[in-house]
């Protein structure tokens, strides 16, 4: 199949690419490197370095005539969606729409869409949260991914064009950057490594930070593998079912900085505690029964592993 993937430059979308590569499919990688690097980007894909709102969208997909399109191109930091919702709806919506109608106009079989499970339920009642749960968006950026999953439902309904919704948990590994839904985990190890203090925003009534459900990059690329085929205008929660304190996550990372530079401070172990940001929700975690059963996703790496995993990548990065 011919894929186009966008914001293929970036952290996930990059690793998605290389997957569908390996598995012989044709793909295509748009991105306007506003947070996607330029090593990110497979020698194998072609590449365009244009923004999803761009008018030239449009030339690009009547000249490759894509089957799929997977759409990772995002903002996608909940605070600098409450910063700018207008910056936020400019890129998460219009430029959305902008790939819509050119999918549309040149008959795109399908869009694997990447919603936010971490963002979407807000503070859901049902914990840990499965696709039953209430839509509660709590920010912009929420917001953005709602109002696209229900133009997804309408593109169906009126053209019959065929979508999957991936609503991920906290994806973080190799190539992340230290902002977005689970750029904590880069910024951990990017403060410890250049032997920084760290600090855990966290709200009263959860002194030890906010819990969340961090899966493995990993595990994620093979969800996009499986969404080609399967999860016909259905959405699915993409994650681990294990909920983890920030705190927690803080003294995975700690130790397995430690474990590879003994020389790490000592001082460093004991994170700053700061007050919730805006957009922060107390808890997240989702389940994923729905995801096993009907496209057979399942979460494999724990944590500890992926800690190390990605540790690895970014010391290799810097050169340690």
């Amino acid at each position: 199949m011919k894929i186009l993937v966008t914001g293929g430059a970036g952290f996930i979308g990059s690793n998605v690419v290389d997957a569908y590569i390996d598995a012989g499919h044709d793909v295509v990688v748009m991105d306007n490197l506003f947070t996607g690097k330029w090593e990110n980007i497979n020698p194998k894909a072609k590449f365009y370095l244009m923004d999803v709102r761009s008018e030239e969208v449009f030339k690009v997909f009547k000249k490759e005539h894509f089957d799929i399109i997977n759409h990772h191109a995002a903002q996608m930091s909940v605070p600098a969606s409450v910063e700018d919702p207008d910056f936020d709806a400019d890129v998460n919506v219009r430029g959305f729409l902008n790939l819509m109608e050119s999918a549309r106009q040149t008959a795109v079989k399908k869009v694997i869409f990447i919603s936010s499970g971490g963002a979407i339920y807000g503070e859901a009642e049902e914990y840990p949260t499965t696709e039953r749960a209430p839509v509660v968006p709590l920010s912009p950026y929420a917001i953005t991914k709602n109002v696209s999953e229900q133009y997804l439902a309408f593109y169906k309904h009126q053209y019959a064009m065929d979508y999957t919704v991936l609503r991920y948990a906290n994806i973080y590994g190799p190539r992340q950057v230290p902002h977005g839904e689970a750029g904590v985990v880069s910024l951990f190890m990017d403060r410890l490594l250049s032997g920084k203090p760290c600090t855990v925003y966290h709200y009263p009534e959860e002194p030890k930070g906010m819990t969340r459900d961090y899966c493995f990059v990993g595990d994620v690329v093979q969800a996009n593998l499986l969404a080609l085929t399967k999860g016909s205008g259905k959405a699915y929660n993409i994650g681990t079912e294990q909920a983890t304190h920030t705190a927690d996550l803080f003294s995975e990372i700690f130790a397995a900085i430690k474990e590879q530079r003994p020389d790490t401070a000592d001082t460093l172990k004991d994170p700053k505690i700061g007050p919730a940001r805006p957009g922060d929700l107390t808890r997240s975690c989702l389940k994923t029964g729905k995801a096993f059963r009907e496209i057979g996703f399942s979460a494999k790496c724990p944590l500890a592993e992926g800690i190390r995993k990605t540790l690895q990548w970014q010391m290799n990065k810097k050169g340690y």
